[in-house]
Parts: structure tokens; C-alpha cells; sequence
């Protein structure tokens, strides 16, 4: 009962720190302008503490690691959500924690909601936990920079139309924002290819019928992504080229991970 209260209070913590970062970044000179940042993003790391404690039992289980659906969904969003903010502290990637935090507590919601069951009972496999904790971080790290793309394609929008008031003139400038872009799928680009690494050498079969879909998706979002990394070595790629190929990417593997989740257990029930 303890995790409903502290997923109760994750979630209200991030819709409040959702909140006030918006209002910030809208409302300058105002009082809730004023705020410390620092004391914004501390506000959303209460809420992913409250998050992984509600998290953590339906997670960590007597039979093994619970990888259900929405069990997946809602680690994914702690720890995305974990990550922006501690990057946060350094980088002026806060306006992110708009959309992020509160799919975060979405990603709460929906885990009470639709408990879901898919137990790996060789988790204790330490070589297992590591190949699953690189996807994790790698799928945050890349859906961060998806958001930040996002984010860059409005402001690059407006600033093409000449229309650079409000919530785009507290943004960073643009270069901030593109080098902050490819800071992410960098080291999400390395993350994922430990990921696959250690798929190929611990697991039996990543080309296992229940496997291939997955493996093959996220072997092309990989090459997406390296695709982009070397032609922004190479040719200097930015803006409009730079969110596609990233988008690109990040849609391959979210197909790789949860179009084939959502498949086998919500409509096959596998």
C-alpha cells in the first residue's frame, strides 16, 4: 500500500515541478521567474525518488525481474526522468522537464492502472542485468534527445517565421541547443552499442523468433543514429537534418522495444 502513497506523491511532485518550469521559462521577471532553478530540478528528483519507490515492488519480484509493459514503460520514465535533471544541473536542459516529467507521472498512473506480468526468471544472471540495464539507460538517453529535437524544431520554426518572443526567447540559443542535441545521441549512441554487444555475447539467440523483430529495429535505429553522428563529423549536419535523422532513429527504437511489447503481451497475451 506504502508504493500506491509514494506513487501518489511522484506524481504530484512532477506535475508540480512540470508546472513550474513552464511557468518560468513563460513568465519573466515574475515572481515564480525568480525561482532557483536548482530548487526546481530538486523538486523533480523528489518525485523520482517517490517514482523508483513505487516502482521498485513491481519490479523486483520473489520469481524475478517484472519486465511487463507498463512495468517497463514506467521504468523507462524514472529514469529518463532521472537523468534529465541530474544533466540538468549543468546544462540548461530543464524546459525539457515540461513534457518529460509529466509523462513520467503518466508512465505512474498506468503502471497502477494495468499491472502487467512478464517475469524473467534468469535475471539474477548478472551478464542479463547488465545488457538490460544498457537498453534502459540507452532508450532514456535517446528519448531525452528525441524531446530535445522536438524542442529544436519549434525553435528553429519560429525563428525561420521571425516570430522569436515568448517561450522560444528563454530558450537557450539555437547552437546551445543543437550541441546539447548531439551531447545526448553521443552517449546514447555508445550506451546502445554496449547494449548490442552484450546482446550478441550473453544471449543464447538475439535472432530467436520472439527476439528478431527487436534485435533487427534497434540494429537499424543504431544505424540511424551512427549515420547521424558521423555526418555531423563529417559534413557539419545541423538543424532540419539533424531532427530528422534523430527522430528517425528514436522511432526505430521505440518500435524495436515497445511496438513488439505491446504486440506479444497486450494483444497476443504472450
Amino acid at each position: 500500500m506504502y508504493s500506491h502513497y509514494s506513487g501518489i506523491l511522484a506524481i504530484a511532485l512532477y506535475l508540480a515541478a512540470s508546472t513550474m518550469l513552464g511557468l518560468r521559462l513563460v513568465r519573466h521577471g515574475s515572481f515564480i521567474a525568480a525561482w532557483n532553478r536548482r530548487a526546481l530540478i530538486a523538486l523533480g528528483l523528489g518525485g523520482v525518488i517517490l517514482h523508483a519507490v513505487a516502482l521498485y515492488p513491481r519490479l523486483i519480484t520473489a520469481q524475478g525481474l517484472n519486465l511487463g509493459f507498463f512495468n517497463a514503460l514506467s521504468l523507462i520514465g524514472v529514469l529518463g526522468a532521472f537523468l534529465l535533471l541530474i544533466s540538468a544541473l549543468n546544462r540548461p536542459l530543464e524546459s525539457l522537464g515540461v513534457v518529460l516529467l509529466p509523462l513520467a507521472a503518466l508512465s505512474i498512473a498506468l503502471m497502477f492502472a494495468y499491472p502487467s506480468q512478464r517475469i524473467l526468471e534468469s535475471s539474477g544472471a548478472w551478464q542479463l542485468d547488465l545488457h538490460i540495464v544498457l537498453s534502459v539507460v540507452a532508450y532514456s538517453l535517446l528519448g531525452i534527445g528525441a524531446l530535445q529535437a522536438i524542442v529544436l524544431a519549434i525553435q528553429d520554426s519560429h525563428l525561420r517565421n521571425r516570430h522569436p518572443g515568448g517561450l522560444i526567447r528563454a530558450l537557450p540559443a539555437l547552437q546551445v541547443m543543437e550541441s546539447l542535441l548531439f551531447q545526448l545521441i553521443s552517449i546514447g549512441f555508445i550506451f546502445l552499442s554496449l547494449a548490442l554487444l552484450t546482446g550478441i555475447l550473453f544471449l543464447d539467440d538475439i535472432f530467436a523468433q520472439h527476439l528478431v523483430h527487436k534485435t533487427v529495429l534497434s540494429i537499424i535505429a543504431w544505424g540511424v543514429f551512427g549515420i547521424l553522428l558521423w555526418g555531423r563529423w563529417r559534413f557539419g549536419w545541423r538543424g532540419q537534418t539533424a531532427i530528422r535523422w534523430t527522430l528517425g532513429g528514436f522511432m526505430f527504437l521505440m518500435l524495436a522495444y515497445f511496438g513488439s511489447k505491446l504486440v506479444l503481451e497486450l494483444i497476443l497475451n504472450r
